[in-house]
């Protein structure tokens, strides 16, 4: 059983974090891992940074995000989570925040929202919803 299990964490980290979150939308990727170039127009990255994992406002935030994560897959999200911040990833050296912050990006890469302190998930989602990406999205689905 252990092998099959050994075999199976191999087999995930041969697939890029765009095959991983496509697999499982609900997966949260460490700052570390992520290249934003490689999710444009695929996935808008929501990103919680902290100075630590202990943060109480990062640890409301992981909560708020888990109490409704089908949300976020429908609106194409990628859950981004960084609090690395002695081995700084590319990816705070690029959106730069200071302390927490919940910094939510469009598909084409450009930041869409700063937050300095825990956000519903309703808020996000109506955020992401107002932008010309997603309401051209919507319009495909709906078939107009």
């Amino acid at each position: 059983m252990a092998d099959a299990d050994e075999g199976n964490a191999s087999e995930a980290s041969d697939l890029s974090v765009v095959e991983r979150w496509q697999a499982d939308p609900a997966t949260f990727f460490d700052g570390a891992d992520i290249v934003l170039e490689e999710l444009r127009f695929i996935a808008r990255p929501l990103i919680v940074f902290a100075d630590s994992p202990n943060d109480p406002d990062f640890i409301e935030q992981v909560r708020l995000i888990e109490a409704d994560l089908s949300a976020m897959a429908v609106r194409d999200v990628i859950l981004i989570l960084d609090t690395d911040t002695v081995n700084r990833s590319d990816l705070r050296n690029q959106v730069r925040p200071r302390g927490f912050s919940l910094v939510v990006m469009d598909k084409d890469g450009r930041v869409n929202t700063r937050k300095a302190s825990p956000w519903a998930t309703r808020e996000i989602s109506r955020q992401i919803d107002t932008q010309p990406l997603r309401q051209q999205e919507i319009r495909e689905r709906l078939g107009g």
